[in-house]
């Protein structure tokens, strides 16, 4: 369609430029008869009206050239063969009356679901995702999916979902997989090892759906998570509860391993007892060892009363 077209304004050029050469060897003849000045007003209306035409056909040449730019794919509709066609980067010659255009975008588009006002897809507005658990609870997901779509399908997806494909199939989907993905989990395993499993699951779910209509699914993350009020006040409820709960395990550990220390100590002072018993009994001069032992190292000499004085560096020796 569009090669036919060129051939049509090459012949509408060439036919132009036919009547220009052949009004200017009519001037030219005049000229050398010497019925130009008879002429002149005849031939002035003329090239007024070829002048306008030639610019008439100038403008609407113009009109016909449409750049598309780096990256992006035209839709094109035929309205008279009803027929459509996909013009590719660069000059293209599309005639404005007999088409409908439609562009797209064939580079890496992110989607993002935020609870940020000025972060997601739709600025001014809370956009985070709430999914229920599998305990019944509410969790707000802040979550990012990247895709582009297909160069071979794009005419497909402009004839059967439009150019507002976004908000009608791939808002959707992601809101429904990343309910039903997340009714299967608990809510602490979003803040397990098993995120990436969670966020795994869902970007192959979404990549199954939406890749056969043309929207490749290139990458998903779930980028913040957040609680309801009510339950992060339990959270934190449960979690003052626990270190009390530590702390009060700690001071019993330490009661007790205290307890087992003046056990031990006491077992080890009754079997001294018992040792210095028996030594006293077989030998009852050990209880002056024992004095002495007491007694500081610079002492040498006793007197324990008036008729006996202990020789300490006779007892301990030289």
């Amino acid at each position: 369609m569009i090669g036919f077209l060129i051939v049509i304004l090459l012949i509408g050029v060439g036919v132009l430029l036919f009547f220009a050469f052949r009004l200017q060897r009519m001037l030219l003849k005049r000229q050398s008869t010497g019925e130009v000045g008879k002429t002149h007003r005849r031939v002035k209306p003329i090239a007024y009206v070829l002048g306008a035409v030639v610019v008439l056909f100038l403008a609407i040449l113009a009109s016909f050239i449409r750049i598309v730019p780096v990256g992006h794919a035209l839709v094109i509709f035929w309205i008279i063969p009803k027929t459509y066609s996909v013009a590719r980067e660069g000059i293209n010659f599309i005639p404005p009356v007999i088409t409908q255009t439609s562009l797209y975008d064939l580079r890496r588009i992110d989607y993002t679901m935020s609870s940020e006002a000025e972060e997601g897809r739709r600025k001014g507005a809370d956009d985070a995702l709430w999914a229920p658990t599998n305990e019944g609870l509410q969790v707000g997901l802040d979550l990012t999916v990247w895709y582009r779509l297909n160069p071979e399908k794009v005419f497909d997806i402009h004839r059967l979902i439009g150019p507002d494909f976004e908000n009608k199939v791939v808002r959707p989907a992601i809101r429904s997989i990343v309910r039903m993905a997340m009714s299967g989990y608990g809510i602490m395993d979003i803040y397990s090892n098993r995120r990436e499993e969670i966020q795994d699951q869902i970007y192959k779910k979404i990549k199954r759906q939406l890749e056969p209509d043309g929207i490749i699914i290139e990458g998903v993350a779930i980028r913040n998570v957040q609680f309801t009020g009510e339950f992060a006040k339990s959270v934190e409820e449960k979690q003052i509860a626990q270190q009390k709960a530590q702390k009060m395990e700690y001071v019993l550990e330490k009661e007790r391993k205290e307890a087992e220390r003046k056990e031990i100590e006491a077992q080890g002072k009754a079997k001294a007892i018992k040792i210095v018993s028996r030594e006293l009994r077989t030998n009852p001069n050990y209880i002056k060892y024992l004095y002495v032992d007491k007694i500081a190292d610079d002492v040498k000499v006793i007197v324990s009363d008036q008729s006996t004085i202990i020789d300490l560096k006779g007892l301990i020796g030289p």
